[in-house]
């Protein structure tokens, strides 16, 4: 009579963690890296909203205020600026303010006013820039303390012989730093991205005092 050969057992499924299980299992340390995430969303939804161009003021608000020094002079671009308080009309308005004044002293007015406001949106971004550097160093306290956790526990009589503990418990140490990086990676993207929106603004301000200064020129600089 032939034996038949035992037949093979099947390997066991590995059951992937969920999403909850991993932020439970990331430790105590994954509350701030939570906390830095939510502050991260709340000041990039803040920011999407106030560097749009209906807040800054974009071209459209600058040939508004073109128009209306055509029409009236300096004064009606200056009333229109003050009427819509916006960053680009505060940089605008500084220069038509001292329309009647010597060219120089009207440019120099606009760029300072504009490297205040230039300052203003760039120190806003602060928190992004908190968040960009604190959430990875979280993440690699969480894993420095975890590994700790499993070499001690191997240490023990209860992890001898048992290497599946040293690995269960590097895994649960590394989700920390991958929470870490993944809090840390789209706030440092955010940050640059907004960077741009703000030396786009600064570029469209420059561009439009240019061109009220050419058009009060042409005026005869007229002040009223």
């Amino acid at each position: 009579m032939i034996a038949t050969p035992p037949a093979q057992t099947a390997p066991a499924s590995i059951d992937l963690q969920s999403l909850y299980d991993m932020v439970i299992d990331g430790g105590p340390l994954m509350i701030p890296i939570g906390l830095c995430s939510v502050v991260a969303l709340a000041y990039t939804v803040e920011r999407l909203i106030r560097l749009s161009s209906g807040a800054l003021g974009g071209r459209h608000f600058a040939r508004q205020v073109q128009a209306r020094v055509r029409e009236e002079g300096a004064r009606g671009g200056l009333e229109y600026c003050q009427k819509h308080r916006r960053p680009l009309g505060r940089i605008l308005g500084a220069g038509l303010a001292r329309a009647g004044a010597s060219f120089a002293e009207a440019e120099r007015a606009a760029e300072d006013a504009g490297r205040r406001e230039v300052k203003r949106l760039g120190s806003n971004l602060r928190p992004l820039v908190v968040v960009a550097m604190i959430a990875p160093l979280l993440g690699l306290l969480g894993t420095v303390w975890g590994m700790i956790e499993a070499f001690t526990s191997i240490a023990t009589s209860d992890g001898i012989g048992k290497p599946e503990v040293l690995a269960s418990g590097i895994s649960q140490a590394l989700i920390t730093t991958a929470a870490g990086l993944a809090v840390a990676i789209p706030t440092q993207a955010l940050y640059y991205y907004f960077r741009a929106r703000i030396d786009k603004f600064a570029r469209l301000a420059e561009d439009a005092q240019l061109a009220l200064g050419e058009l009060l020129t042409t005026r005869g600089g007229e002040a009223a």
